[in-house]
């Protein structure tokens, strides 16, 4: 039986457990998709060594940067994000290869294309990890320019939560890419000014589990567009898919 699986910390709210098992059950296919709950990235040496079988993960929170070093290889769409979330496995003559991709940044833009007025040119990207870089990529790809809200601003296009209302008037797309509102923590919400929101806004939360968020039911009070994150998460585990080649 073929082992595949997604590491991060933590892993409850994930579906993908289930969305796997249920197709390999559905197709009639020998494999099983488990979880692998790491804090240290440096448990994946462990994983590797108690998992012969495995020839697949998912990478999640907080591992789609620091899992980086531990690649042989890695697509140039990854690199050029800069993170990873899904990893490929080869095992040839007692030789373990990992091979990095984003499919995140696959299935963000099919989703968001699927929601937003194609006539939006500026976003504001909230957060600043691995999935906040693959948005980034995205949108550029997009042609939008992007201002990213952080808690410690770095960088000239970085800023900061309480500047956020100063560009809200000509950003009208917001995409949470933190976790706050995941569950079992559905009350937390990013903290911006919602009152300011209004129906030329669209709020795309990476979030899938709640369906509804707080940032989402906030936004929709405010008269803002909503979407949740499950067409993107839907569209990266399928590109998975095809990159683990899974075969009957």
């Amino acid at each position: 039986m073929d082992t595949y699986g997604i590491i991060g910390y933590p892993l409850g709210h994930s579906c993908s457990p289930r969305y796997f098992n249920e197709r390999f059950q559905n197709e009639n296919i020998d494999a099983e998709y488990l979880r692998f709950e790491i804090k240290d990235i440096q448990n994946l040496e462990h994983i590797l060594k108690n998992n012969p079988t495995l020839k697949g993960f998912n990478v999640t929170i907080p591992h789609k940067q620091t899992i980086l070093p531990f690649l042989d290889e890695i697509s140039d769409e990854a690199k050029a994000i800069g993170a990873v979330n899904c990893v490929k496995v080869s095992r040839v003559n007692n030789k373990t290869k990992l091979y990095g991709y984003n499919t995140d940044m696959f299935g963000f833009r099919n989703a968001l294309q699927s929601f937003m007025p194609v006539n939006t040119q500026k976003a504001l990207i909230l957060g600043n990890g691995g999935a906040a870089k693959a948005v980034r990529y995205a949108l550029h790809t997009l042609n939008m320019e992007t201002l990213t809200v952080s808690r410690t601003p770095r960088q000239a296009e970085e800023i900061s939560y309480d500047a956020l209302p100063a560009h809200l008037p000509s950003c009208h797309l917001l995409v949470n890419t933190t976790p706050l509102g995941t569950w079992p923590n559905t009350e937390d919400f990013p903290d911006i000014p919602y009152q300011l929101l209004t129906s030329d806004h669209y709020l795309f939360d990476l979030v899938y589990n709640p369906s509804e968020t707080a940032f989402m039911k906030k936004g929709n009070a405010a008269g803002a567009h909503t979407c949740n994150g499950y067409a993107m998460w839907l569209g990266q585990a399928q590109k998975n898919w095809e990159i683990w080649r899974i075969q009957k």
